[in-house]
């Protein structure tokens, strides 16, 4: 069973290296302005994948990726002699997604803000279809219709005397007892 806590300390160093030392290594011009956003490490510790991303256009991202798969070994190499574990993993480079990711986001979000400003400014001037609440009644209306029938329940069940006139049941009892 593989050490994932150990791959991911090893993963950490290695993108710490990396991007402290890139153009240290490298040494080259057309190296772009590069970002190591993330580097995973397989549990075996056998290969390293780093994600990067570069300032510029394709072209720029072109140049870079080629610089880095050319100095590949020269990278491996310093982070063998830095890390110094048996086995030196082996690096791959991946030109990371992130920035197209997040531009799409962006436009996700500013389409559903215009949508919902739509939605706003629509219903700003709606009117209901017909009465703004149907259910609705006077409020005069609704306690002489509680009142009158308080009042037959209260009758229904006391006589004036205090003696219960009727149970649910038809039995008579007294309410003094």
């Amino acid at each position: 069973m593989a050490d994932t806590g150990r791959a991911r300390k090893i993963a950490d160093r290695i993108k710490v290296l990396i991007a402290a030392n890139l153009e240290s290594i490298v040494k080259d011009p057309d190296l772009g302005f590069v970002t190591v956003t993330d580097v995973r490490v397989t549990g075996d510790l056998q290969h390293a994948s780093v994600f990067y991303t570069v300032f510029g256009d394709e072209a720029q991202r072109g140049r870079t990726a080629a610089l880095l798969e050319k100095n590949k070994g020269r990278l491996r190499s310093f982070v063998g002699g830095q890390i110094q574990i048996r086995l030196t993993p082996s690096l791959d480079f991946f030109a990371d997604a992130i920035p197209e990711t997040a531009s799409h986001l962006e436009d996700l979000l500013r389409e559903a803000k215009e949508r919902d400003a739509a939605v706003a400014a629509a219903a700003a001037g709606a009117q209901y279809a017909g009465d703004a609440d149907p259910y609705r009644r006077d409020d005069e209306d609704d306690e002489d219709a509680l009142g009158a029938v308080g009042d037959e329940a209260a009758s229904d069940d006391v006589d004036e005397d205090g003696t219960e006139v009727s149970d649910e049941d038809g039995t008579a009892s007294d309410a003094r007892a």
